[in-house]
């Protein structure tokens, strides 16, 4: 150990320069050492400081490992295994918090306590006696001052003797001052190695005493337990190893795929069109003033009969439409593709949806009408959706013209078109009620446009000579030349199809007619329709193109043995036109039935009542008084001609609307 300097007590009475001198290097090294000591008690208390933090932190961890078990995960209560663990950590860490509070008051007692003694009690006494030996020595030379100035020739004894006393006193008390200043001085070079190490061996003791406790706690009492627990996550993280090497395999295998996967309306997959559930994102026309609208993406989904709509960072989806019985038909939208509508039974909500693609849009129409049709309620709803899908395919063949079927009975395996209704309305119909078969001829097909060629709108034209259609029905008798009715009425239509029916006195055979011709449609995709102007006039029935005025097909008031509206949708309605099937044998032929199925602007309702006006004007001619009576209660035109009613286009026969185009 190096010698220690230290100041002689001998040489502060003479307070020699030499002595000064040395003096102040002591005090330089004392500000020195009080310097560091403030800096090195601040690094201790910051220890003391966050071992504190570190017991409160593994108490708080040991509350918060037991809260695991009463945590409501949304995916299930947690494993009882990782509850059991964390219970059995929760103790472990509870007992090291022990430790750790333990380690913290011997910090406190061995290390911070024995530098903040050494920094009050020998620094702050070194500082006061510096003090006191800088006012002593100040007195002192102040009555050397006042000692030197006593005169040489008048001395005054009394005043002599005072200054005498004024300075011996001065002296002996700058005496004592220095030698306690100097003695502190001395022994604070040997203090100051006991304050560096006494605290750091205090340190030291705690963290080996505070290690010992924690070997004993986790070798002796933990071993077996860490073991369990690190083959357990060894396991958990091979579980994960593989869940992350198939994640990437799916993740190459589905970013491997071409490019048009991800563009829209470039779908290569074919039309399923025996769904009976599907959901996406579809857009949903909503009005935002009188003439405005504004579209929306909402995602869409089918649960059971309903439509229901979820929007994005919703928790759960509400119900939108009741989709039982709905009608679902393709509708032109003039700043938007692949558009379809929906309507309820009573026609009083309807609501327009874009699908993204050409596949989506088509999926979405078929799914709507199977669910429509409550397939969903059967025991095995896809399989029957997949039945009718294929009964409708066998039995609905498109035609684009009015000719005449080829001769022979048809097909006799080909599936019956009544077999649609016998799965899916099976549940609404009464032992009573008549099968499909009974109404509808099976395997007739279905013909979905009236188109006449070039040549026959002109021999109309010009001669209005007999055409023969494909069920027998004439137009000879229903030129406007030669119609001089009392009634004439016009309404825009669109004609979606006809087909022929085995009886032309029920109505059931017209509600057949139309839930098998709208069914085709949607399975087929067959959903634009051209408008039409349907005359009706006291003797017959004329479907007339608005735009060149040519009569596509007419028949005799007489021939039309029903008409009805539909229940639900008041806007379809058909008739039953009967007449000659001269393929028969027999000089007259047997009698066949036809049902034509049309979508009105407004309500069909309108279009039976004018029929069954014409009919019983009809009827009236045969007994003039019957027509007097009957023409009394309807007003008739200026020029005394036509029955007034409201006009539903606003033209008469020989006016013309232009031609649109829909889709049904």
């Amino acid at each position: 150990m190096p010698a220690v300097h230290t100041l002689l007590l001998e040489e502060a009475l003479q307070d020699s320069p030499q002595t000064r001198s040395l003096l102040s290097v002591f005090e330089e090294d004392a500000g020195t050492l009080t310097d560091y000591t403030n800096q090195l008690l601040q690094s201790m208390q910051r220890v003391y400081g966050a071992q504190s933090e570190m017991g409160l932190a593994t108490e708080q961890l040991s509350r918060q490992l037991l809260e695991y078990e009463k945590q409501n995960f949304a995916l299930g209560k947690g494993d009882e295994e990782v509850i059991r663990t964390l219970q059995q950590f929760a103790e472990t860490v509870g007992e090291l918090n022990t430790l750790h509070s333990e380690l913290a008051t011997q910090m406190a007692d061995r290390m911070i306590f024995p530098m903040i003694q050494f920094r009050e009690k020998d620094l702050t006494e070194i500082s006061t006696l510096r003090e006191i030996f800088g006012i002593a020595s100040d007195e002192h030379e102040a009555a050397m001052v006042k000692y030197s100035r006593l005169p040489k020739k008048k001395e005054n004894e009394k005043v002599k003797a005072e200054l005498v006393g004024e300075v011996a006193y001065s002296r002996r008390k700058q005496h004592q001052a220095s030698m306690q200043y100097y003695c502190a001085l001395n022994a604070l070079q040997y203090r100051k190695r006991v304050a560096m190490l006494e605290p750091m061996l205090g340190y030291t003791q705690a963290q080996i005493n505070f290690y010992k406790k924690g070997i004993d706690l986790v070798s002796k009492k933990m071993d077996s337990f860490l073991g369990s627990v690190s083959s357990m996550t060894q396991n958990i993280q091979a579980q994960l190893d593989s869940e992350a090497e198939a994640m990437r395999m799916t993740q190459r295998e589905l970013l491997s795929m071409e490019d048009t996967v991800y563009m829209p309306d470039r779908d290569t997959a074919p039309v399923n069109r025996t769904l009976i559930q599907k959901a996406g994102y579809l857009n949903i026309r909503n009005k935002t003033g009188l003439v405005t609208t504004a579209w929306d993406r909402l995602y869409f989904f089918t649960q059971g009969g309903n439509l229901m709509c979820q929007p994005r960072g919703a928790v759960a989806g509400g119900m939108v439409l009741d989709l039982d019985n709905s009608s679902v038909m393709a509708v032109e939208c003039e700043d938007r593709r692949y558009c379809f509508q929906i309507t309820s039974p009573n026609g009083k909500t309807s609501m327009i949806l874009q699908a993204e693609s050409k596949r989506e849009y088509e999926e979405w129409i078929c799914t709507l009408n199977n669910i429509s049709r409550q397939i969903y309620l059967t025991d095995n709803p896809e399989a029957v959706a997949i039945r009718l899908n294929q009964t409708a395919i066998q039995a609905v063949t498109p035609i684009t013209s009015f000719e005449k079927r080829g001769e022979g009975s048809p097909n006799p395996d080909r599936a019956k078109p009544g077999g649609m209704q016998s799965s899916s309305g099976a549940s609404q119909k009464t032992s009573s009620a008549a099968e499909p078969e009974d109404l509808i001829v099976p395997g007739t097909p279905i013909q979905f446009d009236i188109m006449l060629p070039a040549s026959e709108f002109q021999d109309q034209n010009r001669a209005g000579g007999r055409r023969t259609n494909p069920f027998g029905e004439t137009d000879d008798d229903c030129s406007p030349e030669s119609d001089d009715s009392l009634l004439q009425q016009v309404f825009a239509v669109r004609f979606l199809g006809s087909m022929a029916v085995r009886s032309g006195q029920s109505q059931e055979v017209i509600y057949e007619a139309m839930r098998q011709v709208l069914a085709a449609r949607a399975i087929h995709n067959i959903f634009r329709t051209t408008e039409s102007h349907l005359m009706v006039t006291s003797s017959c029935l004329r479907l007339i193109d608005p735009q060149t005025q040519v009569t596509r097909i007419g028949f005799q008031l007489q021939e039309v043995t029903q008409f009805v509206a539909h229940q639900e949708n008041g806007r379809l309605m058909g008739f039953v036109v009967e007449g000659r099937d001269w393929s028969k044998e027999g000089e007259e032929g047997e009698p066949s039935f036809s049902a034509f199925v049309f979508e009105s602007n407004t309500e069909g309702e309108k279009i039976c009542y004018t029929i069954s006006l014409g009919k019983d004007i009809m009827e009236a001619k045969k007994d003039p008084e019957a027509l007097v009576q009957l023409l009394k209660n309807k007003p008739l035109t200026n020029e005394g001609k036509f029955l007034l009613l409201d006009s539903e286009t606003g033209s008469t026969a020989n006016g013309g609307a232009p031609d649109e185009e829909s889709e049904a």
